[in-house]
């Protein structure tokens, strides 16, 4: 990306909303160079050529209306502060490429570190990414995506249908397994072990491994498709490591891990050993995104993601059980298809309180089929069974790509009626 002013320096951008004490443009100058060549003061090393070589510029200032309070903290603020109001705004800053290389954490120190903590800041929140594609193409990516998803789950045409292992935590490896044998006689697509069960005593990795897989190899021989099923392979590097690889050895065709606690090194470090896809859970995102005049939006979060790696990733579920609203959850799910900087597209999860009558606000709403349906309670608490619960959510689906209304169509399909009636209430 060459500047705007006809300079040769290579660029990519970050936007922030900002809130701050002092007027936005000197805010966001004070962020451009703490966060390149800068400090809060002028030093004599940063030579007027240092500058133009490092120093990263505000492209952009876009005011909005003040606040008479602020929304965070500043003892800075509070001892400095002349106004009556906070100022705020949406600013653009663009960073020399030279400053960070093909490094990730220290593209995310560059754009998410110590600019949280500038005392004239009392709101920032990162919004968007923006990377030439000669820049990003020097990180993994996606080694599968969609359509490497669509490919080892042998799903084409329609979501792919997936459930979590429900307890969450507390089955043994033999209750596990007989588990996933109910929900492959039923034909689900997809499972995924929780996020909170990896490797505890009482269901060991390699135990739950040695149970899992022979049942899931039964029903690939049966219907000539391996299930694919993510399993939680969360831990230290060498761990995951020698997981992948025990999963591999085994015939498995996806791992799990939490990414935000593995981190970006340990995601691209998997990513680029991985002969399956990485299914990236995102829990601890709501401290992340919570609040909205801090921490990093969707848009944003799934751009650093998609960098290091990983082939599928959480967005949350429409009318679930979390805080978010359904245009924020859908909007997640198209951020994950969008184009990005010659990146491979994410395979979108819609997880969390879902069941088979919301795939018509789905669909609705996203206007794609490239999508995991991931639900619990929705498959394995349907009144008629398992085999019900899935059949229901295709059912659901079929509804919603045929454009017939979900009650309609629930007339002549029994599973998806019954799951009206016990989870939605829409029939009588």
């Amino acid at each position: 990306m060459l500047r705007s002013d006809g300079g040769q320096r290579s660029e990519f951008r970050a936007t922030y909303f900002l809130e701050s004490a002092v007027p936005l443009q000197q805010a966001a100058e004070v962020i451009a160079g703490e966060q390149s060549s800068g400090t809060f003061l002028t030093l004599p090393g940063e030579t007027l050529e240092l500058k133009e070589r490092f120093r990263a510029r505000v492209t952009r200032v876009t005011p909005q209306a003040p606040a008479l309070a602020p929304a965070l903290h500043s003892a800075w603020a509070a001892r400095h502060a002349r106004d009556a109001v906070f100022h705020r705004g949406e600013i653009e800053i663009a960073f020399p490429i030279e400053n960070v290389g093909a490094n990730l954490p220290t593209l995310m120190a560059t754009i998410a570190g110590n600019l949280f903590e500038l005392g004239e800041v009392t709101g920032l929140r990162l919004l968007d990414l923006d990377l030439p594609e000669s820049f990003a193409a020097q990180f993994p990516g996606p080694k599968f995506g969609v359509e490497g998803t669509r490919k080892m789950a042998g799903v084409h045409g329609r979501p792919v249908i997936g459930t979590i292992i429900k307890p969450s935590v507390g089955l043994s490896p033999e209750k596990t397994a007989e588990l996933v044998d109910n929900l492959c006689a039923a034909g689900i697509d997809f499972i995924k072990d929780d996020e909170l069960m990896a490797d505890p005593p009482y269901a060991p990795f390699d135990a739950r491994l040695a149970a899992v897989m022979p049942v899931l190899q039964k029903h690939a021989d049966r219907t000539g498709q391996m299930p694919m099923y993510a399993i939680n392979i969360s831990g230290t590097i060498d761990e995951m490591l020698r997981r992948h690889d025990a999963v591999v050895a085994a015939g498995g065709t996806c791992i799990m891990a939490s990414t935000n606690w593995i981190g970006l090194a340990g995601l691209q470090h998997l990513r680029q050993h991985t002969a399956v896809p990485v299914h990236a859970h995102r829990n601890g995102w709501g401290a992340l995104t919570r609040h909205p005049a801090l921490g990093i939006a969707f848009r944003a979060y799934q751009k650093i993601l998609r960098l290091a790696g990983a082939d599928q990733l959480h967005v949350n579920g429409v009318q679930g059980k979390f805080w978010e609203p359904d245009d924020s959850v859908v909007a997640s799910a198209a951020a994950c298809l969008a184009p990005f900087a010659g990146v491979s597209p994410l395979m979108p999860v819609f997880s969390s309180g879902q069941w088979a009558g919301l795939a018509p606000i789905i669909h609705g709403q996203l206007g794609s089929d490239d999508l995991m349906h991931l639900a619990g309670g929705g498959i394995i608490g349907h009144p008629h069974g398992v085999e019900a619960g899935v059949t229901s959510m295709r059912e659901g689906w079929e509804a919603a790509r045929e454009g017939v209304p979900l009650e309609e169509y629930a007339e002549t399909h029994p599973a998806l009626r019954a799951a009206i009636e016990h989870f939605g209430g829409v029939l009588a």
